[in-house]
Formats: C-alpha cells, sequence, structure tokens
C-alpha cells in the first residue's frame, strides 16, 4: 500500500480516536505528500519509495530541529508536542540503523569507493547517502564518516 493510502487510513483512526497529536501530525505528511505531487513538473504522478523516504525523513528533520530549539529556549510544552510528533513521523521511516551497524556499513563503503582521507568525504557522502537514505540522520553519517576518515584505521 502507497504511503498516501496508508496516511489517509491513519488520518481516520486518529480521527476516531480523537488523538489530536497524531491527527496533527499525520495531516501534516499528507499536506507534504500532495505538495510533492503537485509540484511543477510532477505532474500528478504518485509518489516513489525513494520519495516518500525522503519527504519523511525531511518531516522528521525539521521536527526534531524545532524540538532543539524550543529546547534551548527553554520552552518544553513545545518542544513536547515536536517530539511526540516526531515519533508518529519515525514509524512511517525504515527502521534506523544502530551506530555498530552504520559504522560497518560506512567502513564499507569507504572500502569500495577507496578513500583514504579527510579530503575524500564528498565521494563517500555521496554513495552513503543514497544506500543509506532514511536508515540513518544524514548529520549522524556525516560524524561517523568524517571521524573513520580521520582515522587511519579503516
Amino acid at each position: 500500500m502507497a504511503l498516501k493510502e496508508t496516511i489517509d487510513a491513519a488520518i481516520k483512526q486518529a480521527m476516531l480516536a480523537k488523538d489530536k497529536v497524531r491527527l496533527t501530525a499525520l495531516r501534516s505528511i499528507k499536506s507534504q505528500i500532495l505538495l510533492a505531487e503537485t509540484a511543477e513538473g510532477a505532474h500528478g504522478a504518485a509518489l516513489t519509495p525513494e520519495a516518500e523516504i525522503k519527504l519523511l525523513t525531511k518531516q522528521a528533520k525539521q521536527r526534531r530541529e524545532a524540538a532543539e530549539m524550543y529546547q534551548k529556549q527553554f520552552r518544553s510544552d513545545l518542544e513536547e508536542i515536536e517530539l511526540a510528533e516526531l515519533a508518529i513521523i519515525e514509524e512511517y521511516l525504515p527502521q534506523q540503523l544502530s551506530e555498530a551497524d552504520l559504522v560497518e556499513r560506512l567502513v564499507d563503503i569507504i572500502q569500495r569507493v577507496g578513500a583514504t582521507g579527510p579530503s575524500d568525504l564528498g565521494k563517500v557522502m555521496g554513495v552513503a547517502a543514497r544506500e543509506l537514505g532514511g536508515q540513518a540522520d544524514g548529520r549522524m553519517i556525516s560524524q561517523v564518516v568524517g571521524h573513520l576518515l580521520n582515522n587511519t584505521n579503516v
């Protein structure tokens, strides 16, 4: 089942359960799906699974950043809302890699690309972003790649 139909069904369930936070998060996802489908050049076509993951990842990143901002401003009430919506969005994302699995996959990518040092960060990040998209946060990937490339034991 496509993400759009899954979200529609979840919206109906949230409405019946009168779950306002879930309903808000799901409506936000649906809104982004509709915007992506009607964007210039999309021709109203359904989103590909990769585009759906990219859309959800972007939504999750926005919630994470907003929660961090609210935490710095000591607005725990708004931070809790963002974190609750983030948890709902993450339900529709692929399972995130553990740090150990991420390091293992990145070491493999570094060896395949033939990266030897920090100057090869761009090459590794390009491949890693394609292969690990939706399975790990981009910031985390970047940090681990930077650490591995600065280490000569790769």
